[in-house]
């Protein structure tokens, strides 16, 4: 009897103030395509980074064909014969196609020609139309990607895993991949395919493992024996109405003070990341966004920001038509922004606290192009202390703070302006239990004194808790809206996986 392809025994792995896996298995067949399942957060990603080498697991076994294998670098599980295609590609931009392919496995001297020639044969084996001499920079995110599968196809990986292979695929690219996967396995490889498209789960796999909380929930389902909506309510857990009452109100609700209307936005590759998306916050609500995360939730919010250009709709605060308005205009008009980069897109990270904090009022901390140092600390020290941001001194780098009070000095910067409208994006990820509290809070009570908030979060429980309604997305449009008192689990995560 021949041993599967995979098998992972119980793998624990833990992070400061996280157990992203808690004794997950999984057991892939040779000769299949294989699905992992599961929301954000469940450890499907941290689970195949221990398969790949990336991590070594805290406690369990990894086994390739039966036999107990520790790696220790990723270069040692493809000695073993596993590769991993990550989201984030790990290619060279300026160098072509086959020098990518064969990098670092190749003999020091090799002819250009034949290692154009080598990677075009291989391509052609497995339904690639690939390019060998042409340069990374110029290629499409798809095309890239067939670069990555064939980097470790050339090193002979018997087990490819593909995390969320199909994100940066158009509709046709991702039915050409299901063609390289079938040809791949008919050659006895397996393929395990991290993927929260129930439709493309139930076309391209064999079987599906789900993953809840880090544990595995279901091993090995045949694909054949279930349908989409099944696998979406093993995802989520029990169908049961929730339990857990929405965040007690101290105030009813007004008049619509954000509205987006029809709205859709094109992203980098061309390809319409919001189509025709339509929600109303009114005031002294929280409405919800749910959804796995790139299906145009980042758009959609950085849009209302006017940090992205709409194709066509209309958004509209406090009645006013701030389409096409500047960024500056729509935080004047009352809106606060919470991006879910807090590095990068909401705090610059190597700038002091004190900047930070005055940021959105730089213009009246400041004499021209000089920032009265005084009058910035004073008000940063006031913020600090209103939002309880642990810091040494407010003159320190902004590194020195943690993820939890980092948030609570960008969440309070914004409030701090008493804005109208508050759109937060992720605003708990990444929190340990206190901060997450924190969070919460400081949005609920914005709530109560009439603030509408729009809350993007990838977090369904925290979602039902805290929103009045709640409006899911899949595949850049809306895919129903429900009312967290009334709706189950196993609703909105079908209609978060795109089963209607």
């Amino acid at each position: 009897m021949s041993h599967p392809a995979v098998e992972l025994d119980g793998i624990w792995k833990r992070f400061p103030g996280v157990i992203a896996n808690a004794g997950a298995n999984l057991t892939v067949r040779p000769g299949t395509v294989h699905a992992v399942l599961g929301e954000n957060g469940a450890g499907k990603t941290t689970l195949m980074n221990c398969l790949a080498g990336v991590y070594l697991p805290d406690e369990g076994a990894v086994r390739i064909d039966g036999n107990e294998m520790k790696f220790s670098s990723p270069a040692d599980a493809l000695a073993a014969g596993v590769g991993m295609v990550h989201q984030e590609f790990r290619l060279v931009p300026t160098f072509t196609v086959a020098e990518n392919v064969v990098l670092g496995s190749a003999p020091r001297l090799i002819s250009r020609t034949e290692i154009n020639k080598s990677v075009a044969e291989l391509a052609e084996r497995f339904g690639f139309s690939a390019e060998p001499d042409r340069p990374i920079w110029q290629l499409s995110m798809g095309e890239r990607q067939r670069v990555e599968i064939l980097k470790a196809l050339w090193r002979d990986a018997r087990v490819l895993i593909l995390d969320e292979p199909t994100a940066v695929l158009t509709p046709q690219e991702a039915e050409d991949l299901g063609r390289v996967l079938r040809q791949m396995v008919s050659e006895g490889r397996s393929v395990i395919f991290i993927s929260h498209k129930l439709d493309e789960v139930t076309s391209f796999c064999d079987e599906a493992t789900i993953l809840r909380g880090g544990a595995t929930v279901a091993a090995s389902v045949d694909i054949h024996d279930v349908d989409s909506a099944d696998l979406a309510e093993l995802m989520v857990g029990e169908s049961e109405k929730s339990t857990e009452a929405n965040a007690e109100r101290t105030t009813g609700m007004g008049d619509v003070v954000l509205s987006v209307d029809h709205v859709s936005v094109i992203d980098s590759r061309g390809l319409k990341a919001v189509d025709d998306v339509s929600i109303d916050v009114r005031a002294g609500e929280i409405v919800g966004v749910a959804g796995v995360a790139g299906n145009g939730q980042r758009q959609l919010t950085d849009a209302i920001a006017g940090l992205e250009s709409c194709l066509s709709g209309t958004i509209t605060l406090l009645g006013d038509d701030l389409t096409t308005a500047p960024p500056r205009a729509r935080f004047g008009a009352g809106l606060a922004y919470v991006p879910e980069d807090r590095l990068g897109v909401g705090l610059a990270p190597k700038l002091p606290i004190t900047e930070n904090a005055v940021m959105r009022d730089y213009r009246q901390m400041s004499r021209g192009p000089i920032l009265l140092w005084e009058r910035a600390k004073e008000f940063s020290a006031r913020l600090v202390e209103a939002f309880e941001v642990k810091v040494g001194r407010v003159e320190d780098r902004l590194a020195s703070l943690s993820g939890g009070n980092l948030q609570r000095l960008l969440l309070g910067r914004e409030l701090s302006s008493s804005p109208k409208v508050v759109v937060a994006s992720q605003p708990t990820r990444g929190l340990d239990v206190h901060g997450v509290a924190a969070i919460q809070r400081l949005l609920i009570e914005q709530r109560d004194q009439g603030v509408g908030v729009l809350m993007v979060s990838e977090d369904l429980d925290e979602l039902l808790v805290l929103s009045d309604r709640i409006v899911v997305m899949s595949e850049g449009r809306v895919a129903g809206v429900f009312d967290p008192r009334e709706a189950t689990r196993a609703e909105i995560g079908a209609a978060m996986a795109g089963v209607s």
